[in-house]
């Protein structure tokens, strides 16, 4: 097994390579030790999936529980993982620095950050509170080989400002960030601007609904990592729901055709 800085080291290569990479988002130990047996070099842990796997609604898991899980899918597999660390788990940069300072401590090769309040009236932090918190995360990160990504959420909480957007990140790319994310850009173009206007590696998101291109064209635009948050799990429970409608409203167990052989998943987890 690689050490923590060795793992650091190989992802944050990752993202100075040519083209881009995915980076998928499993929500278990199961389902990061599938997606390591499949090839992928990388791995990003999933808020809201890991949410909806023990049965509650993104950003209501607490700091702690949230470590276990991230320490979880480290220890699952020999892949670098950058964990989903919401908006650091409170408003001020102090809380934030620890929360980046517990995530260092399970192993993880790097992290992300929001600015997104989780307040309804007020979804975004004021711009100087969000570099503010940006630069904690990133001088707690400075300690040890460790990936940075600051996240503009804008998109997500209805505010389409790709001025303000872009603004953000170039400012969170001032404080330090090693990744910038600005996850629901709508088009091809937006995506295009964002990485013409920052000096670091770029992330995007497919899987929601909107803009849907594939590798090739991401890297052609210019883009370094690919992620797909909570999509897979929500592939995985569309599939679940289909069946138990089945079952339920029709008799019928049709869909176990459909399901992956025992002895399949057997031998993928014994590798």
């Amino acid at each position: 097994m690689r050490n923590q800085a060795e793992k650091a080291a190989a992802f944050r290569a990752l993202h100075f390579r040519d083209g881009a990479f995915i980076i998928p988002n499993p929500w278990d130990a199961g389902t990061a030790r599938l997606l390591a047996h499949l090839g992928f070099e990388a791995l990003a842990t999933t808020s809201a999936g890991y949410a909806f796997s023990i049965g509650q609604k993104d950003n209501t898991v607490g700091r702690e529980r949230m470590m276990e899980h991230v320490r979880a899918i480290v220890e699952a597999t020999d892949l670098p993982v950058s964990a989903d660390l919401e908006n650091g788990f409170g408003d001020d940069p102090g809380t934030v620095a620890e929360t980046f300072r517990l995530a260092v401590a399970t192993g993880l090769a790097g992290a992300s950050v929001e600015d997104s309040t989780g307040r309804p009236d007020e979804p975004i932090y004021d711009h100087g509170l969000a570099v503010e918190r940006v630069r904690a995360a990133t001088d707690v990160a400075r300690s040890v080989p460790f990936t940075v990504t600051a996240r503009c959420e804008n998109y997500l909480v209805g505010r389409p400002d790709l001025e303000d957007t872009i603004r953000r990140l170039q400012a969170y790319q001032e404080a330090g960030a090693d990744v910038l994310y600005a996850p629901g850009l709508r088009t091809r173009e937006d995506i295009a601007e964002v990485v013409r206007s920052v000096d670091r590696p770029v992330n995007v998101v497919m899987g929601l609904q909107g803009v849907q291109l594939s590798l090739a064209e991401l890297s052609e635009i210019g883009v370094k990592r690919i992620s797909v948050g909570s999509a897979l799990s929500r592939a995985a429970l569309g599939a679940f729901l289909r069946a138990a409608r089945e079952m339920r409203e029709q008799g019928t167990f049709n869909f176990a055709a459909d399901a992956v052989p025992y002895r399949d998943l057997g031998e993928m987890f014994d590798a």
